[in-house]
């Protein structure tokens, strides 16, 4: 609500503009050009604000076992659309893990230490399907015209270079707390189901991913995992409607 709320302001500021000239100088441009950002200039400021984010994390060496068992746990996931995939390890308690719309995925150690690999494999492909299917472009066009309306970014260019740190935080928050509809979720199910089977992956993976989440989501971990999944609805459904598809194209439990 208060995302939606945001929005609705930047939307106002921007038709505020067209009565002020100097005002399509700062934010209002901006919030009009966010409406247009190509695929590149997305990939452009996630790509800004990961390279940061990488270097203010912890992020696990290869020799490490954590980065090891990832890289056995992804391996043959190279790419998705064309888009070269980069995978790591940041060490932290959180529960956690992301796909960016530059390719860069980031799995928590967290998240590994309550998850088995083939469920970690699961909310990967799960995390990838909302890369590929644009509905992480979606909400960093919502971010950046949230940013436009609070917090103006330089209407003359559009490199993530211009980015202001406070700009490079709102598209943080875009990532790390997207809030997706019922029919993304289902859609990411269903991207990841054919993705992983197409790479020759058991997309029993994703069934057994939602049911760990569900377990969690009414037990002792409930809170360690709200971060992660709170927006995900009807788990038990989309947990019925993975396994109709498995039993259909005769993959056993």
């Amino acid at each position: 609500m208060k995302k939606l709320i945001l929005i609705l302001l930047a939307a106002a500021a921007v038709s505020c503009a067209s009565l002020n000239p100097d005002y399509l100088m700062s934010g209002g441009a901006k919030a009009v050009q966010a409406l247009t950002l190509s695929d590149a200039e997305v990939q452009a400021y996630v790509h800004e604000y990961i390279t940061q984010l990488d270097a203010q994390s912890t992020v696990l060496p290869e020799s490490n076992a954590y980065t090891k068992r990832l890289r056995k746990i992804t391996s043959g996931i190279t790419s998705v659309d064309g888009m070269a995939l980069n995978f790591k390890v940041y060490k932290t308690s959180d529960v956690n893990a992301f796909a960016c719309a530059d390719g860069s995925v980031r799995v928590y150690t967290g998240l590994m230490d309550i998850m088995d690999d083939s469920e970690v494999l699961g909310v990967i492909g799960h995390e990838i399907g909302h890369v590929a299917l644009k509905h992480t472009k979606k909400e960093m066009k919502a971010s950046i015209l949230t940013s436009a309306a609070l917090d103006g970014i330089s209407a003359t260019g559009t490199t993530a270079a211009a980015l202001s740190q406070s700009q490079l935080g709102a598209i943080g928050q875009s990532i790390l707390n997207a809030q997706y509809s019922k029919k993304q979720e289902q859609a990411a199910d269903d991207y990841a189901y054919s993705y992983l089977k197409g790479l020759g992956k058991n997309p029993e993976c994703l069934a057994r991913s939602l049911e760990k989440i569900q377990s969690m989501e009414s037990g002792s971990q409930s809170s360690a995992i709200a971060k992660l999944f709170s927006s995900h609805p009807d788990t038990a459904k989309r947990i019925a409607r993975v396994r109709e598809r498995l039993v259909a194209d005769g993959y056993t439990k």
